[in-house]
């Protein structure tokens, strides 16, 4: 169940991925010891970006394809990732989308929950678990209800850095 799985780390990890892919309205579907991924990269208002998604779009390259990715892939995002999460002692922003993933990721452990399917919207998630006694959780929540996680984990992070 949620044991076996990290979801705060795989979470974040993917959340870096869609983020530099510019995508932040979704949805995630757990599929073995993957994820799959539905998306399209928020619109450029640009001419060069108009015309780059119209290329795309003649290759029929990623607009309506969806992400997969492995624990594999998962592994090196995290890795990759680090880098980018080295500094110390600076509250992260709370909006970005690995941060947001992360706490929902967070939130599933803290239930017991396991991932079947994320909603990802502008400033709300649908998420569809399995409880640790295995019935079916449907619940919407904002992106607002998760602030107090958000300083709960860094609080936590911190103290632990200066151990």
């Amino acid at each position: 169940m949620a044991g076996k799985k990290s979801y705060d780390r795989q979470l974040r990890s993917i959340g870096q991925s869609l983020e530099a892919q510019r995508i932040n309205v979704f949805e995630l579907s757990a599929q073995g010891n993957g994820y799959v991924i539905k998306g399209e990269p928020d619109k450029e208002t640009s001419l060069l970006a108009t015309l780059r998604n119209w290329q795309r779009r003649l290759r029929s390259e990623g607009i309506d394809s969806s992400l997969t990715f492995t624990s594999y892939d998962i592994d090196e995002l995290d890795r990759q990732g680090r880098s980018h999460r080295s500094k110390t002692n600076r509250l992260p922003d709370f909006h970005s989308l690995p941060n947001t993933l992360r706490m929902v990721g967070s939130y599933l452990e803290s239930k017991q929950a396991e991932l079947i399917e994320l909603r990802k919207r502008e400033l709300s998630f649908s998420i569809l678990s399995r409880s640790k006694f295995g019935h079916p959780e449907f619940e919407e929540k904002s992106l607002g209800s998760f602030y107090d996680l958000f300083v709960q984990l860094h609080s936590k992070r911190s103290s632990s850095a200066k151990s």
